[in-house]
């Protein structure tokens, strides 16, 4: 007897195939047989013609400290989401001393956008090394399976201490960075992740500590993986960070590269074509490298308490490490006004922002007539540079003024070019991070809902083949990511028809009552993890933690 079948749904296997109607049976956590299910069941669900997919697999996330204190991983299970990777960019919380807590909070607070109350009254630190973490993460269990990257600025300022984030390493430095991402690499990490992006600082405006390393140092780290048999290397890239370089850590290494974050820029359409194309050429020459893309707009909601969207200017750094009244002296400076427009005038296809005013919103102002106009519209009439306008209007209220900004991706004929480039893999939902700035836990139902169904841009089974079989296969997720007899069953029932994700909206649940950005799931009937079912229509049961730590891969 089976444990579940589910009956008459629309099977979407993972792997591309065309969809065909049957059941699936689920024994023991996994997936026992596929077709006309004649067998007896503890409990049969008519999906009544619903689609049935494999679990969305989620690349790129950052819930490291949020699963200290919520393994239910909110909101990625109730957006379809039942594997997630953590640790991108080499953002991680271990391996860290137990002097060094504070500071690697402080960083997050500044690079990922989490507010510093919540982490230190959040994270529990029950670990130092990543093995330790690792392990707390199994005792723990949680509502996703999750896989974890070593990441590199960890590993560099647990090496180097203050020395991280002011110069290279040296041969035993890098020699003992090397021992530490072996050791993780040996307890199960999934991979070695780092960050060259010149948005990617610390508290202070101070680099992330990988942006400090040379090519000498990453080399010697990437190859890691070749010892060990196994693993990704993920790096989000900066401007600079050559494509053939990578290329050359893929061969040396063996193993695949998986570079972020490829995100479309209209003041430099081509850009991103060419890393992706770059990406293409080296899998030609049989080196994997994958372009991590997006398939959702990215917009930000910021105030100039954490201007995140600016950060990545040189002509903002001055600014970084000021706060208070002195920072509010240094924006209302001409000078320093003068030398980010200057900077804004040169796009550079690597930055956040170059300057399209016109997509700059005023979300919440005391001024309500001001509210969801663009910054270029009230510039103009006001006699104002839209820069002068939108600093003058924070200021004059005490920084309290929400933006919100259409960043990158804007254009959707360029971003279905990125979606269907053989070289690209749909990524990027940053879950975990950003809470307050913006939301896309929810690009899986995104591109089921938006890009199958109503754009069109992909096939429904292609669309299900991006979330599930391919990242699956490029990260070596075994027995995962396809509807197939003795894989897990990592489920996932929902209504092709109306499948989406739903406006984003603010909740107060995070410790301390701090808010975060959520959305919910439009047309999701059913989500199992292991064969447990922890979502029946729209309801999440947060109890739950079927979820498994993958340390095995291919």
């Amino acid at each position: 007897m089976h444990e579940l079948v589910i009956r008459n749904a629309l099977l979407l296997d993972g792997l591309g195939s065309k969809p065909q109607r049957g059941d699936v049976a689920v024994a023991d956590g996994k997936i026992a047989a596929i077709g006309k299910i004649k067998e007896s069941s503890k409990q049969v669900v008519d999906a009544d013609g619903l689609a049935l997919m494999p679990g969305i697999i989620d690349n790129h996330t950052h819930y490291d400290a949020q699963l200290t204190w919520d393994p239910s991983a909110s909101p990625s299970p109730a957006l379809g989401v039942t594997t997630a990777i953590i640790g991108n960019c080499g953002f991680t919380i271990a391996p860290c001393r137990p002097a060094d807590r504070d500071l690697v909070m402080r960083n997050l607070t500044q690079v990922e956008g989490m507010s510093l109350e919540v982490l230190r009254t959040g994270i529990r630190w029950d670990f130092e090394s990543v093995p330790q973490y690792l392990d707390m993460l199994e005792r723990q269990r949680s509502a996703l399976n999750i896989a974890s990257f070593v990441g590199h600025s960890g590993v560099r300022s647990y090496v180097m201490g203050d020395a991280a984030t002011q110069r290279a390493a040296n041969d035993a430095e890098i020699a003992e960075m090397r021992r530490l991402v072996l050791e993780a690499m040996r307890a199960g990490a999934i991979g070695f992740s780092s960050s060259t992006s010149p948005a990617h600082n610390g508290e202070g405006g101070v680099p992330m500590p990988s942006r400090l390393a040379d090519e000498k140092e990453l080399r010697a780290l990437v190859v890691c993986l070749k010892d060990a048999g196994r693993g990704v290397f993920m790096l989000t890239k900066g401007g600079h960070t050559r494509m053939a370089f990578l290329e050359e850590l893929a061969a040396q290494s063996t193993r695949p590269v998986v570079v972020a974050a490829l995100l479309h820029n209209s003041t430099n359409p081509d850009a991103v074509f060419q890393d992706l194309d770059a990406a293409r050429e080296a899998n030609a020459r049989g080196h994997k490298v994958v372009g991590a893309v997006s398939c959702c707009p990215l917009s930000m909601d910021f105030t100039l308490h954490a201007p995140y969207t600016f950060e990545g200017l040189q002509s903002w750094q001055p600014a970084l490490p000021l706060k208070g009244v002195e920072f509010k002296k240094k924006l209302k400076q001409p000078a320093f006004r003068e030398s980010v427009r200057k900077e804004l005038a040169t796009p550079a296809h690597f930055r956040l922002f170059n300057g399209q005013w016109d997509q700059v919103r005023v979300v919440e102002s005391a001024r309500k007539e001001l509210e969801q106009r663009s910054i270029a519209d009230l510039g103009k009439e006001a006699g104002k540079d839209p820069l002068d306008f939108m600093l003058d209007l924070a200021l004059g209220e005490n920084l309290d003024t929400v933006f919100t900004a259409l960043l990158l991706n804007s254009d959707e004929a360029a971003v279905g070019r990125m979606l269907h480039h053989p070289a690209s893999m749909v990524s990027l939902s940053d879950a975990g991070a950003h809470l307050t700035f913006f939301n896309d836990a929810g690009f899986g139902l995104h591109l089921l809902g938006h890009w199958a169904r109503e754009l069109g841009v992909l096939s429904l089974e292609d669309a299900v083949r991006r979330l599930t079989g391919h990242p699956a296969a490029v990260f070596g997720i075994k027995e995962r990511g396809v509807l197939k007899a003795g894989y897990h069953a990592d489920l996932l029932l929902f209504d092709p028809v109306k499948v989406n994700r739903g406006a984003n909206r603010r909740v107060f649940d995070l410790p301390g009552g701090h808010p975060r950005l959520t959305a919910d799931a439009l047309g999701v009937h059913g989500v199992w993890v292991n064969g447990v079912r922890i979502l029946e229509n729209g309801a999440l049961d947060r109890s739950l933690r079927p979820g498994r730590l993958l340390r095995d891969f291919a």
